[in-house]
C-alpha cells in the first residue's frame, strides 16, 4: 500500500521566511498537538514581509492556475472546532497560471497591517494570526502551507487608576476592610494592599488571595464561561484579632496572564478578578471578588 500513500503526498515543498527573521523576537506558541514552537512576534501597524519558496519534488512539476498568500486573523471556538471566523483577511497574488519545474521564490509584503487583537489561546477559544500560501491546481486539490505568528499590543498607562476599597462581613461575626493600591495593573506589576480586621468573632484558620481568569465565549443561551484559578497566595495562617492589619504584596510576573480582553469581535471576553478567601476552623469558606484590569505595558529599552 506504500504506493497509495506516496500518491497523496504534495508534489512540492513550500517554505515561508520572514525578511527580518534573524532580528525579530521569537516567542513560544503551543500547538493543538501539545507541541511548542518558536514563532516571530509582531505588533499592530508593522510591516509583514518575506519570501515564499516553492520547490517541486525531484522529477515532478507543478501545474497551477495561481499562487497566492493570505494574511488571516482568525477566531476559533472549540465547541465549533474547525470553523474559523476571519476578522482580518489580506491577499497578495504571487503568480499567474503556469508550471513550476524548479525552485521558485516569491517576495511578499503586507504594509502597516492593522492587527487590533492579541493572539490568545484559551480554554474554549483561540485567536490566531497566520500566513496561508495556496497553490491552486486545475485538477488535483490545492497545496496549502501555513505559518503562524504571534501578535501582542501595548497600552499606555491609564490616566486614571483608582484604588479599590471595600468592606465585607457577616453580621455580628466578621467585619473586614480591604484595600488594593490600584484597579488596573500591567503584566509585570505588583499588587499592593492591606486587609484590616474590624470585627472577628469566628475562628479564622487561613486566608488566601487568588487571581482568577474568567473566559466567556458565545452569546445568549450559547454562552460558555470557564473560570481558572491562576495564582493562590497565602496571606495569613492562624487566627487574626480585632485591629490587626495584614499587608498584601503579590507579584504578577510569575503567572501566565494576558491582557484583559473585552468583547473581542462579539466572540469572547477575558476578565481577571482578585478573590479574597477566608476559611474558618470548620472549613467554611468566605470570599469577596473584585474585578481588575490587566494591560500590556511597553518594556523600556
Amino acid at each position: 500500500m506504500n504506493y497509495l500513500i506516496g500518491a497523496f503526498k504534495p508534489s512540492c515543498n513550500i517554505s515561508i521566511t520572514f525578511s527580518d527573521a534573524k532580528n525579530r523576537k521569537q516567542v513560544p506558541m503551543k500547538k493543538e498537538n501539545g507541541q511548542t514552537l518558536m514563532v516571530p512576534l509582531f505588533h499592530s501597524q508593522e510591516n509583514i514581509a518575506g519570501k515564499i519558496s516553492i520547490e517541486p519534488l525531484q522529477g515532478k512539476k507543478v501545474d497551477h492556475i495561481g499562487v497566492k498568500v493570505e494574511l488571516l486573523g482568525q477566531i476559533e471556538m472549540y465547541f465549533d472546532r474547525g470553523n474559523f471566523y476571519d476578522f482580518a483577511s489580506l491577499v497578495r497574488e504571487l503568480d499567474v497560471p503556469g508550471e513550476i519545474y524548479e525552485r521558485k521564490t516569491y517576495p511578499f509584503e503586507f504594509s502597516t497591517v492593522e492587527m487590533p487583537y492579541e493572539t490568545y489561546n484559551g480554554v474554549n477559544v483561540r485567536l490566531r494570526y497566520v500566513l496561508k500560501v495556496t497553490v491552486t491546481r486545475p485538477y488535483a486539490g490545492s497545496i496549502i502551507e501555513y505559518q503562524d505568528f504571534v501578535v501582542s499590543n501595548y497600552s499606555p498607562p491609564p490616566p486614571i487608576n483608582n484604588s479599590i476599597k471595600m468592606e465585607v462581613g457577616i453580621e455580628d461575626c466578621l467585619h473586614i476592610e480591604f484595600e488594593y493600591n490600584k484597579s488596573k495593573y500591567h503584566l509585570k506589576d505588583v499588587i499592593i494592599g492591606k486587609i484590616y480586621f474590624l470585627l472577628v468573632r469566628i475562628k479564622i484558620k487561613n486566608m488566601d488571595l487568588e487571581i482568577r481568569r474568567r473566559e466567556s465565549t458565545g452569546s445568549g443561551a450559547n454562552t460558555h464561561v470557564e473560570t481558572e484559578t491562576l495564582a493562590k497566595f497565602e496571606l495569613m495562617d492562624g487566627a487574626p484579632v480585632r485591629g490587626e492589619s495584614i499587608p498584601i504584596r503579590l507579584f504578577l510576573s510569575p503567572y501566565e496572564l494576558t491582557p484583559t480582553h473585552r468583547n473581542i469581535n462579539n466572540k469572547f471576553s477575558v476578565k481577571y478578578y482578585l478573590n479574597l478567601v477566608l476559611v474558618d476552623e470548620e472549613d467554611r469558606r468566605y470570599f469577596k471578588q473584585q474585578e481588575i484590569t490587566i494591560y500590556r505595558l511597553q518594556e523600556s529599552s
